[in-house]
C-alpha cells in the first residue's frame, strides 16, 4: 500500500522516541503491533468471506447450469422414447394388419373352434366336502 523506505521508518522512529519518551516507547510499540495485527486479521477475515461469497455465487450459477442441462437432456430422452413407442406402435398395427389380411376369413373360424372345446372340456372339477368321522368317546 504504502511505499515506506528504511530511512522513513528511522525518522519516525525519531521522532516518536522524542515525543513519547524513552520510558513509553516500548510500550506504545506494543501497542500499535497488537493494533497492526488485528487491523491484517480484519482485512484477511473480509477478503476471505468476499472469496466466500463469490465462491457461493459461482457454485449457485454451475448448479443453475447443470439443473438446465438435466431439464434439456431429460426432455429431450423423453420425446425420443415417445418417437420410438409410436413408430414400434405403428409397426405392431402394420403387422397385425398385414397378418389379418393373409388369412382366410374360414381359416381362421378353423382355428378357433379347437380351442373353444378344449376350454369347454378343461374345466376344473369341484371338491366335494367329506364327511366327518363320528368320534367314539371312552
Amino acid at each position: 500500500m504504502f511505499d515506506v523506505s528504511f530511512s522513513e521508518l528511522m525518522v519516525i522512529a525519531v521522532i516518536a522516541l522524542l515525543v513519547i519518551g524513552p520510558e513509553k516507547l516500548p510500550k506504545v510499540a506494543r501497542t500499535l503491533g497488537a493494533l497492526t495485527g488485528r487491523m491484517q486479521k480484519y482485512v484477511a477475515q473480509i477478503k476471505e468471506e468476499v472469496n466466500r461469497e463469490a465462491r457461493f455465487e459461482e457454485l449457485q450459477q454451475l448448479q443453475q447450469e447443470i439443473k438446465e442441462a438435466a431439464n434439456k437432456t431429460q426432455a429431450s430422452i423423453q420425446s425420443n422414447l415417445q418417437s420410438v413407442a409410436e413408430t414400434f406402435k405403428h409397426e405392431v398395427e402394420d403387422f397385425q394388419l398385414a397378418a389379418v389380411e393373409q388369412q382366410s376369413p374360414t381359416q381362421t373360424s378353423l382355428e378357433l373352434a379347437p380351442l373353444e372345446n378344449e376350454l369347454v372340456t378343461k374345466t376344473m372339477p369341484v371338491k366335494k366336502p367329506r364327511a366327518k368321522k363320528a368320534t367314539s368317546s371312552k
